[in-house]
């Protein structure tokens, strides 16, 4: 089995997080779509970010009704921050059949050298970085374990959302109808 795995703060997941996963499924030819929800991102210390049993939940709500997308929680279990590089050692672990690959951001990629053991992850994994404008992936985008693709230009982010619920303002289109409900009534 070909699974991409999507990590991610899911801050909270938005329209722009599902539409990049069904086009990995899609274009990369993955049977399934991993989001692993990632309670301490090490890269993010001290952001506005919400507690990881809600941002868990929302993933969860999101992702119904897709039986090819799957919400792991394997990292609550670990040691935080959330390295990337121990979950993929963690879940290699527990799948030693499934071929495992990581979907990031071009804007993730050009920084991948601050990943905890980014070499490691480079050799041992295909990486599907999806393009994102003005970040062109800089010298990673060129490594032969890379697939730079150009897919739907979705300009979405979670700080956009939590700042429009922060000043009373709809998020309808922007995030699925059942994590609007969520965010609205349960986080504030």
């Amino acid at each position: 089995m070909k699974v991409g795995l999507f990590f991610g703060s899911f801050n909270p997941i938005h329209h722009g997080h599902l539409i990049i996963g069904q086009y990995m499924l899609d274009q990369a030819k993955l049977d399934e779509v991993w989001y692993i929800v990632s309670p301490q991102n090490p890269l993010k210390k001290g952001k506005d970010i919400m507690e990881a049993g809600h941002r868990l939940n929302m993933v969860k709500l999101a992702l119904k009704g897709n039986d090819r997308f799957k919400v792991s929680d394997v990292e609550f279990d670990m040691p935080t921050p959330s390295y990337s590089a121990y979950t993929l050692k963690k879940l290699k672990e527990l799948h030693p059949k499934t071929e495992f690959q990581l979907i990031l951001g071009t804007d993730n990629l050009q920084h991948l050298e601050k990943w905890k053991d980014h070499e490691e992850i480079l050799m041992g994994y295909e990486i599907l970085a999806y393009f994102r404008d003005g970040f062109p992936g800089g010298e990673f985008a060129k490594n032969q374990k890379v697939r730079v693709m150009k897919g739907p230009m979705l300009n979405i982010s979670a700080s956009y959302v939590r700042g429009l619920v922060r000043m009373n303002r709809s998020i309808k289109y922007l995030v699925p109808d059942d994590v609007m409900k969520y965010m609205t009534t349960k986080v504030k």
